[in-house]
């Protein structure tokens, strides 16, 4: 059950925030001008690139390296495939990943490596391994971890990872708000400077003004009735949502959507992008999640009884492409079956500021279903 008076009362959301998550999200706009001198304190504004790399390969373990991933394919579209190293393993350990390069990677390849660890010796083989076949290797990662050492000893660049001094709780440091910022943004400025990406220093500027604006608009100051996370939050009670997504950057932005709502929130959560999402998800509205189903005996006590997971659509939409929209089929067929939908669009800006506005919002909506569910303690 989520405790709806506390989404209102901003000591209570203060004293239930043990991980400091909306700390985190209330500062993302910051974290990203602290990456971005960090990048720039690199020497990336200075890279004299030969040209653009064949392929682009990132590696990393959990929510915000997937996450990075992700929105690095996204955003660089045709310009050159960018493909995710998935790790294997026994355990999501540290010390038990491994990461692979695929069999073709050469000198053409470039390698991006971001963790919010830097312990991981399995990453620190990766980039021996790019090393001695010719690829470029980029990491973003914690100033005096393992890691960036090993790529430094293989003669690739480091970009310090932008931190905050109270991120005290590791177990929720890849999944909190402040971690896909810190390193996304450096390989922003990187792909910028390859010409893979459009995110000049002025671009990114806007993202980090765009962050703080959301960030005002969704802090726990603001009431639940103008506060679009709040109301997301609210929406979202007992409710198993399907995530809807409309244009190429609202895709990874609703799978991370999906990504922390489990992770902090303990939340299932499905995401697909439309039209796709119609076919995949329409069972599931027309079965036993669809807020309409009947119940047999509906005069039995259910007083003891747990309440049914009954579906919800959250639609997020960005650019769709060529001013086509499956928006409203979607909302037919969700309200068709008795479903309700929320709605999150950005505000006009370029195509990072959008991303940057829906992520900020659906972050913000995580936390504060994670804080104001029955199962997190707090006085």
């Amino acid at each position: 059950m989520l405790d709806e008076s506390l989404l209102d009362d901003p000591d209570a959301l203060a004293r239930a925030d043990r991980r400091g998550l909306l700390r985190g999200a209330a500062e993302a706009g910051a974290r990203v001008r602290t990456a971005a001198r960090h990048a720039d304190e690199a020497g990336i504004a200075r890279l004299d690139p030969d040209g653009r790399p064949r392929a682009v390969l990132v590696a990393g373990p959990g929510t915000a390296a997937l996450g990075v991933a992700d929105l690095i394919g996204a955003l660089a579209g045709a310009s050159a495939p960018v493909i995710p190293l998935r790790p294997t393993g026994v355990a999501h350990a540290a010390g038990a990943l491994r990461w692979a390069l695929p069999g073709w990677a050469g000198s053409l390849d470039l390698l991006l490596l971001t963790t919010t660890d830097g312990s991981e010796p399995g990453l620190a083989l990766l980039a021996e391994q790019a090393y001695r076949r010719g690829c470029t290797v980029v990491a973003v990662a914690p100033q005096t971890s393992p890691l960036s050492e090993a790529v430094d000893g293989v003669h690739g660049l480091v970009v310090p990872m932008a931190t905050a001094p109270y991120e005290a709780y590791e177990e929720a440091q890849a999944a909190a708000p402040g971690a896909l910022w810190a390193l996304f943004t450096p390989l922003l400025a990187l792909l910028d400077r390859l010409g893979l990406v459009d995110a000049p220093p002025e671009t990114l500027a806007k993202v980090a003004d765009r962050l703080d604006r959301t960030a005002e608009r969704c802090g726990p100051a603001i009431a639940t009735h103008s506060n679009p996370a709040k109301t997301l939050a609210a929406d979202l009670a007992e409710r198993l949502p399907l995530i809807w997504t409309e244009g190429a950057g609202a895709g990874p932005a609703g799978r991370r959507f999906a990504a922390v709502l489990a992770e902090l929130a303990g939340r299932p959560a499905l995401a697909a992008e439309l039209p796709e999402a119609l076919p995949a998800h329409g069972v599931l509205l027309a079965g036993d999640f669809a807020s309409g189903a009947d119940e047999d005996d509906f005069f039995r006590d259910r007083v003891d009884e747990q309440q049914a997971l009954r579906a919800r659509v959250v639609l997020l939409r960005d650019r769709p492409a060529g001013g086509l929209t499956a928006a409203p089929a979607a909302r037919e067929l969700a309200l068709g079956h008795d479903t309700a939908v929320s709605e999150l669009e950005p505000e006009d800006g370029s195509q990072l500021e959008s991303i940057a506005e829906l992520l900020a919002v659906t972050d913000f909506a995580a936390v504060y279903l994670a804080l104001a569910g029955s199962d997190n303690p707090h006085e």
